[in-house]
């Protein structure tokens, strides 16, 4: 990679007022991201019944923003190393206004999936730039301090957008389509803000190389892997052409990826960052923390309304025990990792944690007291707080400040892979087991299958009569310990991995004194 020129304006760290002036922008930006997902969480079973969809629907309403966001990080990441951060973050905020505004003016599923898409694709940068720009400003040692007000914020957002969704919904003059709505002002104050206070040093490279066709290898053959993991089992056999068409095309073109990955000049994912052990190992236990974070948001919403009869309100009220726990993990780990320059023992302590809470989380079923409920979930965001932000700080650490745009991309790209998929995989899981059940559940009543719109998976539980609506809600509440079931298993790899990332003390300095052999840090402990 070519040397670029040294900003003088650059040289000089910011002050702590004027980072914080422009944090404030840059945080608000992420709460808008983040909100736009917990906010939709806690009204979608109510969206989707309005719109006569399925569970593959609602799982796709999730599943399309994720994976646009997806796909996208890796590229916004590396944008950031070549062009004007202030300036793609603006772009950004005007793609995801767009987005929340065609998704409230939807007038049927497909049609939100299609504009979640596009809010995904904004989401995906705010994400992204907000991180890659806090990391151009703060060296990575002062950074855990920073992040730890970063996770507050997903916190927030995360604990305020289940309870907005769920009011919003409950009001008959709002409805569900002010979950979309509401994000248009705060993209408005937060462009307004950071035009304000965000001021970046503009590095402009002669030699700029975007892989637009490694870029779309990756997110065509994440797109068919994840279409085939939604059908497979329900429209089609395990073992059929359909599965060997789809799995083995999404392998090939992933593999195609990666071939053009090691051949291009400005890859999209820096496969000589993410080789090295640190990385690697940071990356796979990332997987499972995605998992973690978008699959207990969108999947427990379901259960408390459909599984076991909650409003939007009251479900939105009874996620707080895990957003909870991410909010006080985030900040005292984050605060306690600037302190001591370390980040490992967070990480696996968090890790451990979150395993425990999955593994409680396997056991529920309709009738599971809540207080035992509320205690897995309290795991559950622990385990996320203390780990999220400092895997991408663990590899923030290792890379040179021109390759943090792309380091930082790669890092959140396979997080939201692992969430995309396990939203994916867990809904198909979700789905066979509720069709499983209340399948049995009306032959045992007597009740004939056809006519009642349950056994095709429908979530409009209002068109439906009492005894067959009992049957659905514990048929949804019985199903969803075992998709818990599988993200123990996954997490308890990322324990794995994460056990053997390499001590390292975080470096006081912005950028590293030189180019690094591979996972050259500073002293061990």
């Amino acid at each position: 990679m070519s040397a670029q020129p040294a900003a003088p304006p650059a040289a000089e760290p910011m002050t702590h007022r004027e980072v914080l002036e422009s944090l404030s922008g840059l945080l608000l930006v992420l709460f808008v991201a983040m909100i736009s997902g917990t906010i939709v969480s806690v009204a979608l079973p109510q969206i989707i019944g309005a719109l006569n969809g399925s569970q593959s629907q609602y799982t796709w309403v999730v599943t399309a923003s994720l994976l646009a966001s997806t796909a996208s990080t890796p590229i916004w990441g590396k944008l950031a190393d070549l062009f004007n951060k202030k300036l793609l973050l603006q772009i950004s905020i005007v793609i995801f206004m767009i987005g929340s505004l065609a998704c409230g003016f939807a007038q049927n599923t497909g049609q939100v999936i299609a504009f979640r898409a596009l809010q995904g694709l904004g989401m995906g940068a705010l994400q992204i730039l907000a991180q890659v720009i806090i990391a151009a400003m703060i060296s990575p040692k002062e950074r855990g301090r920073y992040n730890g007000y970063l996770g507050a914020v997903i916190a927030v957002a995360t604990v305020g957008g289940p309870l907005l969704g769920g009011l919003i919904a409950d009001v008959s003059w709002l409805g569900w389509r002010w979950c979309f709505f509401i994000a248009v002002p705060f993209t408005i104050a937060a462009f307004v803000l950071l035009a304000k206070t965000l001021h970046l040093p503009t590095v402009r490279r002669p030699d700029v190389s975007i892989d637009y066709w490694g870029a779309t290898l990756i997110a065509v053959g994440v797109s068919v892997l994840l279409i085939w993991v939604t059908f497979v089992g329900d429209s089609f056999a395990w073992a059929s052409w359909q599965t060997a068409a789809m799995a083995g095309g999404g392998v090939l073109l992933l593999a195609a990826a990666t071939w053009v990955e090691s051949r291009v000049r400005e890859p999209i994912v820096p496969l000589h960052v993410i080789r090295r052990r640190t990385p690697a190992l940071a990356i796979v236990a990332s997987l499972s923390v995605g998992m973690a974070m978008f699959g207990g948001a969108v999947f427990l919403g379901q259960y408390f309304q459909i599984g076991r009869g909650y409003g939007p309100t009251s479900a939105g009220l009874l996620t707080i025990p895990m957003m909870l726990g991410v909010l006080v993990s985030s900040t005292i780990s984050g605060r306690m990792v600037s302190a001591s320059g370390r980040t490992k023992p967070y990480i696996l302590t968090g890790l451990v944690v979150l395993l425990a809470g999955f593994a409680g989380l396997a056991t529920i079923d309709h009738a599971t007291p809540m207080v035992l409920v509320s205690a897995y979930m309290l795991a559950v965001g622990v385990g996320v707080g203390m780990s999220m932000q400092n895997l991408v700080l663990v590899i923030q650490n290792t890379v040179p400040l021109s390759e943090i745009g792309a380091a930082s991309g790669a890092v959140t790209f396979f997080r939201s892979l692992g969430g995309t998929v396990g939203v994916s995989v867990l809904g198909a899981v979700l789905a066979n087991r509720v069709a499983t059940g209340i399948a049995e559940g009306l032959a045992k009543a007597g009740i004939p299958v056809h006519g009642t719109g349950a056994a095709a998976g429908g979530l409009n539980l209002a068109a439906m009569p009492e005894p067959v609506k009992a049957i659905v809600r514990a048929a949804y509440g019985d199903a969803t310990g075992h998709i818990f079931l599988v993200s123990a298993a996954i997490t308890a790899v990322g324990l794995v991995a994460a056990a053997f990332l390499k001590p390292a003390r975080l470096r006081d300095s912005l950028d590293l004194p030189a180019s690094p052999a591979e996972d050259q840090t500073p002293a061990a402990v």
